[in-house]
């Protein structure tokens, strides 16, 4: 997740008075993306699937959970 502005190529989105801007290509491979907010950061998950997990803790998921 970075700052960013966003372009022709993306798709923003509104969600309770925060943007979210997302390429509409990788949009596209790795629908739904949820992101969450746990008090510490933020966890996104996303529906890609990756052939391997977090290089730092082994999780096979779309986030990681370190």
């Amino acid at each position: 997740m970075v700052l960013d502005e966003p372009n022709e190529s993306d798709e923003e989105f509104k969600v309770n008075g925060f943007s979210f801007i997302a390429n509409k290509d990788f949009l596209a491979q790795a629908s739904p993306i949820k992101i969450d907010f746990n008090g510490f950061g933020f966890a996104i998950s996303s529906g890609m699937q990756m052939d391997s997990g977090c290089s730092s803790c082994g999780t096979d998921s779309g986030a990681c959970g370190c």
